[in-house]
């Protein structure tokens, strides 16, 4: 029997809200080493939660041991290690030049915290995408506010005990509901707002932003391609697409959504990507314990209706009973088909062929942009020609996924596909307001910027010119 996931009343959330706000203006966040020692101990609170960790996300998600460190806890570790050793740099206040019309002055920015931050979470990677933003709000000095899935229970509970054993309720806390409670937090006088989920939800959040003018990050999703040029390594490429795709039985918002690939090697990469299919699942996927599920019924029944869209060429089984859905590759699909109309967010892939990577381009910028896309090819011109014509929120070439599990680059949307980034520095930089400060000299003045200056005009034409 899966945790019951109550709703937060409205009044509870307020003085929450209220804890949190006395907590921030008594100055407790901002010294570096506080921030510090709060990274330390949410990694050591990590740590000595990772069975309970994995076995909520088994019953939830039905991940695997090795699936829910490399996808879940050890990109934790990784974020907050890299943060701590960098952080002090990054809250160093920074001096920059000045105008020749400031001769005297010191210009400088502060980074500082924005206050309490609220951090929405999504269901399909529900420990990482909860966490993963909270280093960057620590790291800036700010308060946190935490709402997790309610579609993940198991992982919800165990959230609040990760986060309840490691700070205080006025410093960090978690929010459990459903939509009604995501409703009463948006109505309150949060300092940001960082959200990951759906688009249509994307846009909620975004409109109750606007009416408080509350600034907000959106990693959201979108139909991510991937393009597998004639001269690509065949087997490689099979092997790190299947990966990608099917890795969380396809419940990831960068996993590739559909498949773009040149005429001339269709066939032999998804006779590659079979083979890999079996290697990695078995000859029956849905039998295997290792082996993702969907995460409710009615999502299931969403893909389930996505399977007579095409040709089935591999899998097309399923278990209602399960919630699995095997890898299905599926041809004979085109842009009007419904399993193209919106991101798949499931094991199912469709298949498109190309001759000629212009026309790629076309069809990809005639729709919202993308929140990853992944090019597979030994060309150094085909490289060039779609990262440099096709916008989209980031992505890998020669692989799948691993763009988004280094602190070194940025992470985050662009269009529909999202708002913001985080990841490493930018985590920082996204918890934080740069303030600027110029400081003036008393040793002397310029007269020639007042009203009354003779010759003022004539100067400041000079200058400004």
């Amino acid at each position: 029997m899966e945790p019951a996931v109550k709703e937060t009343s409205q009044k509870e959330i307020k003085e929450v809200l209220n804890r949190h706000k006395e907590y921030f203006n008594k100055q407790c966040t901002k010294p570096i080493d506080f921030r510090i020692e709060q990274l330390k101990k949410l990694k050591q609170s990590i740590k000595n939660s990772e069975q309970d960790i994995f076995d909520a996300l088994k019953k939830d998600l039905n991940k695997s041991e090795f699936e829910s460190y490399l996808t879940e806890v050890g990109i934790l570790y990784s974020e907050i290690d890299f943060t701590l050793k960098s952080v002090r740099k990054w809250a160093k206040p920074k001096k920059v030049k000045t105008a020749l019309t400031h001769f005297g002055s010191k210009g400088y920015i502060i980074p500082e915290p924005f206050g309490t931050a609220l951090i929405i979470a999504p269901w399909n990677y529900p420990v990482q995408l909860a966490l993963s933003p909270l280093v960057g709000a620590i790291a800036a000095g700010n308060t946190a506010v935490i709402k997790p899935s309610e579609l993940t229970p198991n992982v919800s509970k165990v959230i609040i005990h990760l986060v309840s054993t490691a700070f205080s309720s006025e410093y960090i806390s978690v929010v459990e509901g459903g939509a009604e409670t995501s409703q009463s937090l948006l109505k309150q006088e949060m300092d940001y707002i960082f959200f990951t989920g759906s688009v249509n939800v994307g846009k909620v959040v975004m409109e109750a932003a606007s009416k408080r003018l509350i600034p907000v990050t959106l990693e959201l999703g979108g139909k991510s391609p991937c393009i597998v040029h004639k001269d690509a390594n065949i087997k490689l490429a099979a092997k790190r697409i299947v990966f990608g795709k099917f890795t969380n039985a396809g419940q990831t918002c960068i996993a590739p959504d559909y498949l773009f690939v040149h005429k001339e090697i269709k066939d032999e990469l998804i006779s590659s990507m079979k083979q890999v299919i079996t290697e990695f699942y078995g000859h029956t996927p849905i039998a295997h314990d290792s082996y993702g599920k969907i995460v409710n019924s009615s999502h299931f029944k969403r893909l389930q209706g996505y399977l007579n869209n095409g040709r089935i060429i591999i899998g097309g089984d399923f278990d209602e009973s399960s919630l699995k859905i095997a890898p299905t590759i599926m041809d004979d699909v085109d842009w009007k088909s419904p399993v193209m109309q919106e991101e798949i967010f499931g094991p199912i892939f469709p298949v498109l062929e190309y001759s000629d990577i212009t026309d790629v381009i076309m069809s990809v910028n005639k729709r919202p942009k993308p929140l990853a896309l992944y090019l597979f090819t030994q060309s150094g011109q085909v490289e060039r020609s779609i990262t440099g014509s096709i916008s989209f929120g980031g992505g890998s070439i020669n692989d799948t996924l691993m763009h988004i599990a280094t602190p070194y680059l940025p992470f985050g949307g662009v269009g529909e596909s999202g708002t913001g980034s985080y990841h490493g520095m930018s985590s920082f930089q996204t918890f934080s307001h740069y303030k600027s400060i110029l400081k003036q000299t008393n040793a002397f003045d310029f007269t020639f910027k007042y009203p009354s200056a003779k010759h003022g005009l004539k100067i400041m034409r000079k200058l400004l010119k």
